[in-house]
């Protein structure tokens, strides 16, 4: 019998995979996927979460594809109204990564293999029961089920659990593109002129992002689209050159009523959703799965119930949700949201204490996991 099995290869399922089997614990991680992903997807990690990458041994590979991202500005045209200090940080590195996803998956994945952890492929989960995941090949027995499966998790329905907030309540378009001139590398802006926010994030190789809150999706994103949004929101940034990657989604705010059962625990987009304003998703999924591996290893080793961490965890979750929404507010553009943002740089401008909470809520470093 495993000890654990881990259904979803994502970037939340390998960092529990590997926590817990860098620990001792006989771990399988089951994918439905055939293939990994290829795209930029969530590219930021930041400084709490590479504090717990650290601990499975691949924060410097990855800091090292990577590009720093030391500052976070609120801009509007020509000038800025506050700047998010990351240097401020202490104890951690004091910065964001800009990294695609598939890159951070690929180094975790690298470090379960590393570990002797088998990973399959194309496998499909049909039943989850006290110490049993079955799939459509085979039976696996376990004696904790981990759920890092994403937003539509076949293991959170296995268990019934349910969820609350709203659905499709945040419509994004994002791109990946070359702008000239290219922005600062070294700096997130949040651009609020105009009818709403424009985030504008260096990657790698050149490329930036660009993400914006909308009303409405557009049925294409084409360069056109793209620069309108760029004029529209940032005047005078920059002229887009070319799109490398796009995509549109809506988003819901959704969040467990419970974070596990007696043998099983959901992670990261399983157990908690939200938009991508402040690049909370994959950093709070990842330091999920580093903080269940000390009490995961206590229930394996005397049977310690589970219910404290997965309280905890929710806790954490709900206030993180709580963060991005506030953000996502920001985005909008409208004359509300629009006065609570003058305010909120009044407030923070006149206060080190507000400025060093905003920083370590939005680099993770209040996470209970570190």
């Amino acid at each position: 019998m495993l000890d654990v099995v881990v259904v979803g290869a994502g970037p939340v399922g390998l960092a529990a995979a590997a926590g817990l089997a860098a620990r001792g614990a006989t771990v399988d991680v089951v994918e439905r996927r055939t293939r990994r992903w290829t795209t930029s997807r969530a590219a930021a990690v930041h400084a709490g979460t590479l504090a717990v990458l650290d601990r499975l041994g691949v924060a410097d590979d990855l800091v090292a594809a990577g590009t720093p991202l030391r500052t976070f500005d609120v801009v509007d045209p020509g000038r800025r109204l506050y700047r998010v200090d990351f240097a401020t940080l202490t104890g951690v590195r004091p910065y964001a990564l800009a990294v695609p996803q598939w890159r951070t998956e690929q180094l975790l994945a690298r470090r379960v293999e590393d570990l002797g952890v088998a990973v399959s492929s194309g496998e499909t989960v049909q039943a989850v029961e006290p110490g049993l995941v079955r799939t459509d090949q085979r039976e696996l027995r376990c004696r904790l089920v981990v759920g890092a499966d994403g937003v539509h998790s076949t293991v959170r329905g296995a268990l019934g659990i349910t969820r609350t907030g709203a659905d499709r309540t945040d419509r994004y378009v994002l791109a990946d593109v070359h702008l000239d001139p290219r922005p600062p590398t070294d700096r997130v802006a949040l651009h609020v002129a105009g009818p709403g926010g424009l985030v504008v994030a260096p990657l790698p190789d050149g490329v930036t992002r660009l993400i914006a809150a909308v009303s409405r999706l557009p049925d294409e994103v084409s360069l056109p689209v793209l620069q309108g949004l760029v004029d529209g929101r940032a005047p005078g940034l920059a002229s887009v050159l070319d799109v490398v990657w796009t995509s549109t989604f809506e988003v819901s705010r959704r969040l467990a009523t419970r974070f596990g059962t007696g043998t099983a625990v959901l992670l990261g987009d399983a157990a908690h959703e939200h938009s991508p304003s402040g690049g909370q998703g994959l950093n709070l999924g990842v330091r999920d799965a580093a903080s269940l591996v000390d009490p995961a290893l206590a229930f394996l080793a005397s049977g310690r119930p589970l219910e404290d961490w997965a309280r905890s965890r929710r806790s954490h979750a709900a206030k993180v949700l709580r963060f991005t929404r506030a953000l996502t507010l920001l985005e909008t553009g409208s004359a509300s949201t629009r006065r609570l943002l003058d305010d909120l740089v009044h407030a923070a401008r006149g206060s080190r204490r507000i400025h060093a909470q905003l920083v370590r809520r939005l680099a993770g470093v209040d996470d209970p996991a570190l």
